[in-house]
């Protein structure tokens, strides 16, 4: 299992990933679920993955293997918007289908796979899109401005209470991190290390991407104090009184 999200905000995004694949108790693998493509200047993008590990890396390696050119536009560089970029990645999942499918199937497996795409391209703001298997995809809104893929249960309360359109992307890319505290507390299947990507709006290229382990001194700060505050409020509750 995994848990990836992805948070649009005013002045930009926050996408994080877990690292943890799994297919039993005794095969716990560390496998990055992030990919980025930038051209400084012009476009940045993250590409998030969850489900089948075969074809969220045949999907990647598609994308990287085609990657068009100025000249060409084909592939996610020459994607003329993010709608477009998006419809790339839709199209690359569909090959991959088409290809494999029928084969998992036979073995018993399903075809499941979803991504969370975020970034920006120059002559438009950044944009966030959720793919599903069939190569389909929505897009945020204002009323919903993130997505998760993978294990989301244990996060979302928390964005959904905190985060809006006009949040600070330090107060995402926070909350994003608590949410994903509470899926690790959970869910043994989401597991360190972490990438978090941040893009500040029109800069056109990742303002930060880090690893963060579980010895992180900022993570580990939050998540400290976060239980403890939870612990401290649910005290102040006024028991029930039947």
């Amino acid at each position: 299992m995994t848990y990836c999200v992805g948070i649009l905000v005013d002045t930009g995004l926050v996408l994080l990933s877990d690292s943890r694949t799994n297919a039993g108790i005794d095969q716990i693998n560390t496998f990055r679920k992030m990919a980025t493509f930038q051209r400084p200047g012009e476009r940045v993008l993250v590409l998030l993955s969850a489900g089948n590990l075969a074809i969220t890396q045949a999907v990647i390696h598609e994308l990287h293997e085609n990657p068009g050119e100025p000249d060409r536009p084909a592939g996610i560089f020459g994607a003329i918007n993010m709608f477009n970029a998006a419809r790339v990645v839709g199209d690359a999942l569909r090959e991959i289908h088409e290809r494999d499918a029928e084969s998992l199937k036979d073995q018993g497996h399903e075809f499941n796979v979803s991504f969370i795409l975020g970034g920006q391209i120059a002559g438009e703001a950044p944009r966030l899109f959720n793919i599903y298997a069939a190569g389909n995809f929505i897009e945020s809104s204002i009323d919903t401005p993130y997505f998760q893929i993978g294990e989301s249960k244990y996060g979302k309360p928390i964005i959904d209470r905190v985060i809006s359109r006009s949040s600070s992307l330090a107060q995402a890319a926070k909350c994003a991190l608590i949410s994903m505290d509470s899926t690790l507390r959970s869910n043994l299947s989401v597991g360190a290390p972490l990438d978090l990507a941040v893009i500040r709006r029109d800069e056109f290229k990742l303002h930060s991407h880090i690893s963060i382990d579980m010895d992180n001194e900022y993570f580990n700060k939050i998540r400290t104090r976060w239980g403890y505050a939870l612990r401290e409020v649910f005290s102040e509750l006024p028991d029930p009184n039947w």
